[in-house]
């Protein structure tokens, strides 16, 4: 039998054909099952890239409402650790709505100076100043108490009991930027300081911020628990069942002085005993708590302070007449030299207060020139308002003294209520005080000549003053 082969030419060239069919087969099998891998991944990368794209949808500016202002403003939001939690999740698993929006508000970042740090749960947060903000009206959460309900409120200062009619004063509350001041809570505050002695040292401004505190806290004291007593100088309001005193020592110039009989001290001409405290301090020394002012009597126009060194009974008595500013540095060395000697290396917390500023010159807010405080009934809202008559040199000198004296062991913390001060020309006593003298005619015939726009009413911006103290005292 013949066999015709095919020539060797053609019998190479279909076996190579078969070949190469047999590796595009495979090859396209190959392909085929990585397509369907890819496709599997791509099905996870899905449903992962559904839970990042619900964190995406909240932006970093994220609108955050605070409960007492009702008014929404923006905060900056870090969402970058909420990302890779939720990657981290059951593919299937989406999240609550209700707990993202509670962890978003947990990482609010504050703004701000190292005016204080408020700590929740023991966990340090940011510093905020607390000083720079704007005042919101709340007539919900504001007042804080009922002014003719406070039993230990001063004449001087209780604005609706003698005759304001206007008490839209009483209902504003001070919003820093960026954080929330803690709402003054007394039976928190008390409890912080069982067992203490809590004492204002200083002028009637001082006084002015302890009557508000005092009326902060004596409204939660049941009765037959609270007394007050005066004693000279020494005002003290006492909390039985906690132990606490919270008293005021008048000491307007913090020295030794011709000014300091509580009842008797306007002199035209003053006089202060350079490096003499000690009859001042030891009405306060033992005090756990601090409170200390001095800037109102410093202040007086056309007035000179006259220096006394040494005694006369010594025979070394020097009488030398300064500026008033050169007075207030030698009253805040002597002050400060005192403390370095007997309260260095102390647990006590010491604070000072700067500035409160007047309202005297309407022009600065653009009032007519004889304008004052009387009348006013809305705040400034200029941002960084400040009057001509705040003197920010002698706070300055005051903020030197002090820093000088942490490297000494003595740690005074400012409370600086002087910006916020500043914008509240609507919350002076005006005319609407108790009177200590006959007014004459030419006076009630213009309420402008004899209004106090020195003093604040209470209910009223004191109270936040003290809300700074409670913040920083409570939060240590």
């Amino acid at each position: 039998m013949t066999v015709h082969q095919a020539p060797l030419g053609l019998r190479a060239y279909f076996s190579s054909f078969i070949a190469f069919f047999l590796v595009v087969f495979s090859f396209s099998i190959f392909l085929n099952h990585i397509q369907n891998q890819v496709a599997t991944i791509d099905n996870k990368d899905n449903q992962n890239n559904t839970l990042v794209n619900i964190q995406e949808q909240s932006p970093n500016q994220a609108p955050f409402v605070d409960s007492q202002d009702q008014s929404p403003f923006l905060v900056d939001v870090d969402v970058t650790q909420l990302k890779n939690k939720n990657e981290n999740q059951d593919q299937t698993e989406f999240v609550d709505k209700d707990d993202e929006r509670n962890e978003l508000k947990e990482r609010v970042i504050s703004i701000g100076g190292d005016n204080g740090s408020i700590s929740h749960g023991g966990e340090e947060k940011d510093k905020c100043d607390w000083s720079v903000g704007r005042w919101v009206y709340d007539n919900v959460t504001r007042p804080l108490y009922s002014g003719p309900q406070c039993m230990f409120m001063h004449d001087e200062v209780a604005c609706d009991k003698y005759g304001r009619k206007d008490i839209r004063y009483q209902h504003w509350r001070w919003q820093p930027n960026g954080c929330d001041l803690p709402r003054f809570d007394a039976n928190i505050f008390l409890e912080k300081i069982r067992g203490k002695r809590m004492v204002f040292v200083g002028d009637s401004l001082n006084r002015n911020q302890w009557v508000s505190m005092v009326c902060l806290v004596e409204s939660v004291v049941p009765e037959g628990q609270k007394t007050r007593t005066f004693n000279g100088s020494l005002m003290s309001f006492k909390v039985l069942s906690h132990n606490v005193s919270i008293d005021f020592y008048w000491s307007p110039l913090l020295v030794e002085s011709n000014c300091d009989n509580p009842i008797i001290h306007r002199v035209s001409s003053r006089i202060m005993r350079a490096y003499k405290i000690e009859s001042h301090a030891k009405n306060w020394m033992d005090a756990d708590i601090i409170v200390f002012n001095s800037y109102l009597w410093w202040k007086k126009p056309g007035m000179k302070m006259k220096v006394l060194y040494g005694t006369f009974e010594d025979g070394d008595a020097v009488l030398e007449e300064v500026e008033m500013f050169e007075g207030f540095e030698v009253a805040l060395k002597s002050w400060s030299q005192w403390l370095e000697r007997n309260l260095n290396n102390t647990d006590k917390r010491m604070f000072f207060v700067s500035l409160s500023p007047t309202h005297v010159w309407g022009q600065e807010w653009g009032a007519a020139p004889d304008a004052t405080c009387y009348s006013e009934t809305k705040p400034i809202h200029k941002e960084g308002y400040r009057s001509d008559g705040s003197d920010y040199g002698m706070m300055h000198a005051a903020e030197r003294v002090i820093e000088n004296l942490k490297p000494k062991g003595v740690n005074v913390q400012i409370v600086n209520i002087t910006q916020l001060s500043e914008y509240r020309k609507d919350g002076h006593p005006s005319i609407y005080r108790r009177q200590y003298v006959n007014l004459t005619q030419a006076q009630l015939a213009n309420p402008k000549s004899y209004s106090d726009c020195t003093h604040w009413c209470l209910p009223g911006v004191p109270d936040v003053w003290n809300e700074f103290l409670y913040a920083y005292i409570t939060s240590s």
